[in-house]
């Protein structure tokens, strides 16, 4: 199998855009009417304006049409998996694969967003059209599925069909098949120097820093922020000069409701926490399922951090009010959907 292209991060090229086909113009359109018949020597001499011998005329929407659908969607099929067998693909330097994303991953992730966490998206246009943002956003549900989610969120929502790149936690990079779809999703190791090259390369980037402290907190806390960490994501953000945009995510904390945490097991296995759920470890594999909460994801008006000098990010008290104000904004706005939300499940 041939290798697969991979191009310079900083490529300029932006992903095609689908545009409305026009329809064809009749074979006679502008030339001045129907051809003219000719009598032969005998024959019955026919008026021009005689209608044509009405023939098998596929109707708009109907049998035929959708028969030619379906073979659009089999040939596009199947030059996707001609691709991806001759290694006629291409790839950045993070291993981020768009045209599998597209077609394959957006569309696995969709029916869980659309159909079984009926997502509501608010605020998305926040999100620049175009060059770098960071993304800051709670964290919660034991599982990582609120960064999933808002990469669907983001992809299917925003006017310029926008991609989140996550920035996600050592361990997912070191779980067998996890962190190959993790690189081909676009996502890469939270740390500064990535983060940075992503954003000056007019990336959206998305950064959840509670971490495990935020996605592994007992429900008895759910919807409570935890630390920030030290603000790192301020400095990246500030180095980088591109705005910051608050995420709040409500739903996420019910899918999975953590009444316990097995910590021996836990340290045994090298995990941060085991947790123990009302229907987990209990009813065995069908206790894994997530409950089907109702989710809103809200993006908040973004953050400038474009006026501040270079040395600013090396400023703690900046970096300090920064990170207290993003907090601060994200906690309000969880408040906020709290209280206009009707229930859990609808």
């Amino acid at each position: 199998m041939a290798d697969a292209k991979v191009i310079p991060f900083d490529d300029d090229r932006s992903r095609p855009r689908r545009r409305p086909g026009r329809p064809e113009e009749p074979s006679g359109a502008g030339t001045g009417g129907p051809a003219a018949v000719r009598a032969l020597p005998g024959a019955r001499e026919v008026p021009d304006e005689a209608p044509a011998a009405p023939g098998p005329v596929a109707e708009p929407g109907g049998e035929g049409a959708g028969r030619a659908g379906w073979e659009r969607k089999l040939a596009g099929g199947l030059a996707f998996l001609r691709r991806r067998v001759t290694g006629e693909y291409e790839v950045d330097e993070f291993g981020y694969d768009a045209e599998l994303t597209d077609q394959v991953l957006m569309s696995l992730l969709r029916p869980l967003y659309e159909k079984y966490f009926r997502v509501e998206v608010k605020g998305v246009e926040n999100i620049p059209e175009k060059g770098g943002a960071l993304i800051v956003a709670n964290h919660s549900g034991t599982l990582p599925l609120d960064g999933l989610m808002m990469q669907v969120a983001v992809h299917d929502h925003h006017p310029a069909g926008r991609h989140l790149r996550l920035l996600a936690a050592d361990l997912v990079f070191v779980l067998p098949v996890v962190n190959e779809l993790a690189r081909k999703a676009g996502h890469t190791l939270a740390c500064a120097e990535d983060a940075e090259r992503l954003l000056k390369a007019g990336e959206v980037v998305g950064v959840m820093p509670e971490g495990f402290k935020g996605i592994g907190k007992p429900f008895s806390e759910r919807y409570k922020l935890q630390r920030f960490g030290r603000g790192g994501f301020v400095s990246t953000a500030l180095r980088a000069g591109v705005p910051i945009v608050p995420c709040s995510i409500v739903g996420a904390e019910e899918i999975y409701p953590m009444i316990g945490n097995a910590k021996t097991l836990a340290r045994l296995l090298g995990l941060p926490y085991v947790p123990v759920t009302p229907t987990f470890p209990w009813l065995g594999p069908l206790g894994m399922l997530p409950l089907p909460t109702k989710w809103t994801i809200q993006f908040g008006e973004p953050i400038p951090t474009d006026g501040y000098p270079p040395e600013a990010a090396e400023d703690p008290m900046l970096m300090f009010n920064l990170t207290d104000q993003v907090r601060e904004q994200i906690q309000h706005t969880l408040y906020k959907l709290l209280v206009q939300r009707r229930s859990v499940f609808f």
